[in-house]
């Protein structure tokens, strides 16, 4: 298994960097076919068919605010495009419950557009965080951190880990390896912060404190969503890993809060 893993990660650990140094239009087609395999990997969490139309709807404003993201921190968009977007979809997607002949069809409609705000506003910071100047070190730093706690977490909780941490979640997960992913997270974060992104070392360890406290409610969130599945992984298109959101999980709620950070501290 970790075999399968390492190499996955070989494959596709250079593309993801060349997709993420070239930034602009390769990053965010990148970002918008992962986020469409994403969306169809939630189909099968949430229980809902590929081509109902609230999940073709639901689509569509994920690759919207996506788009959004770039067009206006690339200075080609000055007016919010996000919310009346989001108005017209709210509209026509209650429009077309009203014609769903399923038992519930409210309860559908909210899967679609909770999930749909879930993916869609959560990944397009990551967009808005390459964007950004020197956001290719942002990114790269990030989610290296974010590597270095699940990393951490797995191998301290495989060597000491007799605690479960949260068991009706994530039955594997250990008070022992969040322990030492907490601790080892943010000192990597203060030797990389000046180095990377020309932040004080304070800074570094702030922010690799921000990664560990964020990462696990990540992983969490994606866990809670297939349990409820009743399934082990997402999907099966990374061979070791599951599927997308199994890898996206945690960087959806560290990114996104690594982004206000580097607003924070380093400004636009």
């Amino acid at each position: 298994m970790l075999r399968t893993r390492l190499l996955t990660a070989l494959i596709g650990g250079p593309i993801v960097v060349l997709v993420l140094y070239l930034g602009g239009l390769p990053w965010l087609a990148g970002i918008a076919v992962v986020s469409v395999l994403a969306w169809l990997e939630m189909d099968r969490l949430v229980g809902r068919p590929h081509l109902a139309p609230e999940r073709l709807i639901g689509l569509l404003f994920i690759l919207v605010a996506l788009i959004e993201s770039y067009l206006t921190t690339s200075g080609l968009l000055s007016a919010d495009l996000l919310l009346p977007t989001l108005t017209i979809l709210l509209i026509v997607s209650l429009s077309l419950a009203l014609f769903d002949r399923v038992e519930r069809p409210i309860a559908g409609w909210s899967l679609t557009f909770g999930t749909a705000l879930y993916l869609g506003i959560l990944l397009s910071h990551f967009i808005l965080l390459r964007e950004r100047s020197n956001g290719f070190w942002w990114v790269f730093v990030a989610g290296g951190l974010t590597w270095v706690y699940d990393a951490s977490a797995y191998f301290v909780g495989s060597a000491l880990g007799k605690h479960k941490l949260w068991p009706r979640i994530s039955p594997k997960k250990s008070w022992e390896g969040l322990i030492g992913a907490s601790v080892i997270t943010p000192l990597v974060g203060a030797l990389v912060g000046p180095w990377l992104l020309g932040i004080t070392w304070w800074q570094g360890l702030a922010l690799g404190l921000l990664i560990a406290v964020a990462d696990p409610f990540g992983d969490f969130v994606v866990s809670l969503f297939k349990r409820q599945a009743q399934i082990k992984d997402a999907g099966s298109l990374l061979p070791g890993h599951g599927g997308f959101l199994d890898r996206l999980d945690s960087l959806m709620f560290t990114l996104p809060l690594a982004y206000y950070f580097a607003l924070l501290v380093a400004g636009k």
